[in-house]
């Protein structure tokens, strides 16, 4: 077994969405996961091991299986402190490499549950969150366990405004002066929540912030829905409806057939409600430089946001924007004495 004990603990930007959680590394890698458990036993004894694709954790005496499964609903009001949460994040931090290490991580909460209207920090859901991470989560088997030894919570579109305005070259971290200078607006969208952050003069404006519940488990929802209704079933599980919206298909009993026009139906009443609420807050945004939008649902409605504003840009791989904001917020922003 190799001693990690003088390893230096590995930084982690950890966007761990209710819809799918990203991991950005310090070495450029970026590792993508479903928010997909259950509680329970797996229930499957795996021919060949290499092509396991359901793992199992313990947290707080209970267990949980990862991976392939029929998942949990993650869009509940307590999911960013939950147990499932947590096993979730570890196995995100497994599928990384990161077993055996500790890790320094920076999360987020949406806009709304970070901040009151006031600008005032929610302080409970914070450290909720912040101390969650932190208990132990021990893999079922021979796998050691990735420790969070550390983890600070920042508001996810905000995270996105430091991947914007930090840039990394040749190992160093610059301040982008022409981007820190200007007020620009965050439109993140996810899977429960959209989020909507204005940053100018290096200060958020909560006036024109805050969050939405809407995002792409709504999608999923409405094609589920669809789903059960033209073809009379009671229940579906998660991982159909999933690859139906990806793949625009649902097999049932042994067949394929064509939703692609359920899925576009849901995406089109899911993207209204979105372009609504991006219209109430941030209303021409004349006097914003530009509008950056960000998040896993960003690349799933590309085509569907296009033109909502003449200045408005999709950010470089959009669903890892948080992940990496986070990551350079550790990195260069955390003070050393708080990561120590």
């Amino acid at each position: 077994m190799t001693d990690t004990s003088s390893i230096a603990p590995a930084p982690v930007g950890l966007d761990d969405g209710y819809a799918y959680t990203k991991v950005a590394l310090a070495d450029g890698r970026m590792v993508a996961i479903p928010s997909r458990a259950r509680v329970g036993s797996s229930g499957v004894t795996w021919v060949h091991r290499g092509q396991q694709r359901i793992f199992e954790y313990e947290t707080e005496e209970i267990l949980y299986s990862v991976g392939a499964v029929d998942g949990a609903p993650t869009h509940f009001e307590g999911y960013p402190a939950s147990g499932l949460n947590r096993v979730i994040v570890q196995h995100a931090l497994q599928e990384a490499g990161l077993a055996g290490r500790s890790v320094h991580a920076v999360s987020g909460l949406p806009a709304s549950t970070f901040y009151r209207k006031n600008g005032e920090q929610r302080r409970k859901p914070i450290e909720q969150k912040r101390n969650s991470l932190k208990l132990p989560v021990n893999p079922i088997g021979d796998r050691l366990s990735a420790a969070i030894a550390f983890h600070e919570v920042i508001p996810e579109a905000l995270a996105a405004w430091y991947d914007h305005v930090i840039v990394e070259q040749d190992g160093k971290a610059l301040l982008d002066e022409s981007r820190l200078s200007v007020p620009i607006a965050i439109v993140d969208i996810g899977g429960r929540t959209t989020d909507f952050v204005v940053v100018k003069d290096q200060g958020i404006l909560h006036g024109s912030s805050g969050s939405l519940q809407c995002g792409m488990l709504d999608v999923k929802q409405i094609v589920a829905n669809g789903i059960q209704e033209r073809f009379d079933l009671e229940s579906l599980g998660e991982q159909l409806v999933a690859h139906a919206v990806e793949f625009k298909v649902v097999r049932l009993h042994g067949k394929d057939y064509d939703v692609g026009a359920l899925v576009e139906s849901a995406k089109q009443q899911v993207v209204e409600r979105i372009r609504d609420e991006t219209r109430r807050q941030l209303g021409l945004g004349v006097e914003l430089d530009r509008i950056l939008f960000v998040g896993g649902g960003t690349v799933a409605l590309a085509e569907h946001i296009t033109n909502w504003f003449p200045h408005q840009t999709i950010a470089e791989h959009p669903a890892f924007a948080n992940a990496r904001g986070m990551l350079k917020y550790l990195r260069y922003v955390c003070e050393a004495s708080d990561a120590a």
